[in-house]
């Protein structure tokens, strides 16, 4: 399912209600009534080579570590458990646009520098070692680690943009 504006051939879609720029529309992921329950976010430029069951069952708020500065959190696949939605809900709408201009610095850089002053995550490269990799940090010019389950495409280049035989088409 994909939260967008457009219609997508082929693909459930749901419309969120608010239009943030770019990844501030991560934010709609936290809004309560628009998906019920838990849920797994994974950014478009996200490769899946394995069973994401593991995942599924995390259990409660996960995020990436920053492959570069691991101890800041990354937004790029999330497991977002319902019960940390409303917390995170509530504190971006008291003023979304002053969020939006307060999170441009590296130490608090876009939604997941908002989301850092809300949650306490867990990071994925602990609960699930090895399970989730960068594609810069741990597949360029070298093998696609073993048990690596996802690939995270921050940045250039992009999944479609690669010759890698593991990446799908």
């Amino acid at each position: 399912m994909c939260i967008t504006l457009d219609d997508v051939p082929g693909v459930p879609t749901i419309r969120p209600r608010h239009d943030w720029p770019g990844w501030w529309s991560k934010l709609n992921l936290f809004d309560p009534e628009l998906i019920p329950g838990d849920l797994l976010y994974l950014d478009l430029d996200t490769v899946v080579l394995g069973d994401l069951a593991p995942l599924e069952r995390v259990g409660s708020t996960t995020m990436l570590s920053d492959f570069y500065h691991p101890q800041r959190p990354a937004s790029g696949l999330m497991y977002i458990a319902q019960g940390d939605k409303a917390a995170v809900w509530s504190a971006w709408l008291k003023d979304p646009e002053a969020h939006m201009r307060r999170c441009v610095t590296t130490q608090c850089w876009g939604d997941q520098g908002f989301l850092a002053g809300v949650l306490i995550p867990q990071r994925w490269q602990e609960v699930l070692p090895g399970a989730v990799v960068s594609y810069k940090v741990h597949c360029w010019g070298k093998r696609l680690p073993a048990g690596a389950a996802v690939v995270c495409f921050h940045g250039q280049p992009r999944p479609w943009a690669v010759k890698e035989s593991w990446v799908p088409r």
